[in-house]
């Protein structure tokens, strides 16, 4: 043997420099030394290739023979089936396809500027993907509110009421606790610097107007964003996981009117009414701290309550309430429909329908309050 032919496992024909004759058993146990021989035979291409002596041969093997011969000439020299048995074409066929199909593995840039733009892109196309996603479920929400509304036959209120109970009523310790701590904490914030001015008396109208115009409504949303949407979702996502979902519609039933319209509705309802406790829990942990710390009466502190607050303030709050009730709603419910089947999906929506949530409501928070500064209200 020639030392061309040294290589017991594939070798050059004399004839054509270009042409491979594949011999031997290409199978697992040679694995080290096939991967050897190849190494060591360079990336010369080959234009054709003669198998009628090759032996054994596995999926590793033939994954060998695709890094050698390439994935093309192997799928041609599979269909030909030429030399080899039924068996070895269609497992080389199989490998041919399916390393062609994969797909190709990104190369690093090795720059971190080039790094940094790649994320920027891939964060702007999940936000525009998430938006669009949003305003889709907004229609298909809205339309089958339409559709209902004047349908008394059709409206679900068991379940409206239910879901009542378990996202407002459950929820109305908390967040009254909550607020009334936040109440007396920013109390004692603003006696602090006020005291400097001699201004305690200030200290209502503080707490009164922080507390009618943003942190009543809006640490009552970001209460429920983390307690009601992820529980939508997890409620959701878990039914899609089961194929209930899947059932419902088999049943001629519309998801949306049975298990998203209630859920909307009942936040609708829920969101004001705790927001209304929010505001005076809040006040009522400020005119504690004002009454035992600063020497403020009650009625001091009503009164001054009474002529320096007007009741537009408690209207902006309340406007809000309901734009982040069915906001939170929304997305709550779209991130259960989005499960894939998993448990691990069902966590991950479940999260990110939290930070949705209270990303969106600070987001609309921030320009209500632009838009009323500059509105004079």
């Amino acid at each position: 043997m020639s030392g061309a032919n040294a290589n017991p496992f594939f070798h050059r024909a004399e004839q054509d420099s270009a042409r491979l004759v594949i011999r031997g058993d290409w199978t697992l146990a040679h694995y080290p030394e096939l991967r050897e021989r190849i190494g060591q035979a360079g990336t010369a291409e080959a234009r054709s290739a003669d198998l009628s002596e090759l032996g054994k041969l596995d999926t590793a093997g033939a994954q060998l023979l695709a890094e050698l011969l390439g994935p093309d000439l192997l799928a041609r020299l599979a269909d030909s089936g030429e030399s080899i048995g039924r068996t070895q074409s269609i497992l080389l066929q199989r490998v041919a396809r399916t390393i062609d199909q994969s797909p190709a593995q990104p190369q690093s840039q090795g720059s971190l500027a080039g790094d940094l733009l790649a994320r920027i892109g891939d964060a702007t196309l999940t936000f525009w993907r998430h938006l669009t996603d949003l305003l889709g479920f907004t229609g298909l929400v809205l339309a089958g509110l339409a559709r209902n509304l004047f349908r008394p036959g059709r409206w679900r209120v068991t379940s409206l009421v239910a879901q009542v109970e378990v996202t407002g009523l459950n929820a109305l310790p908390i967040v009254a606790l909550l607020t009334f701590m936040v109440g007396a904490v920013v109390a004692f914030l603003g006696a602090t610097i006020l005291e400097t001015f001699g201004a305690t008396i200030y200290t209502v109208d503080l707490v009164a107007f922080s507390f009618l115009r943003e942190f009543g409504v809006l640490l009552t949303a970001i209460l429920l964003a983390g307690r009601t949407a992820s529980a939508y979702t997890a409620q959701i996502g878990s039914m899609k996981a089961n194929e209930e979902v899947d059932a419902i519609r088999a049943l001629g039933l519309d998801p949306i009117e049975l298990l998203v319209l209630p859920r909307v509705l009942a936040m609708l309802i829920a969101l004001p009414i705790l927001t209304i406790v929010a505001m005076f829990s809040g006040l009522l942990g400020g005119a504690l701290v004002c009454i035992l710390s600063l020497d403020i009466s009650a009625s001091m502190f009503l009164g001054t309550l009474q002529q320096n607050m007007d009741v537009q303030h408690f209207y902006i709050g309340m406007a809000k309430a309901p734009v982040f009730a069915f906001l939170i709603a929304l997305i709550g419910c779209l991130e259960g429909f989005k499960v894939s089947g998993s448990a691990q999906s069902v966590g991950e929506h479940t999260t990110s329908s939290v930070v949705q949530s209270i990303f969106v409501v600070i987001l609309v928070d921030a320009l209500a309050a632009l838009f009323f500064m500059e509105m004079g209200w």
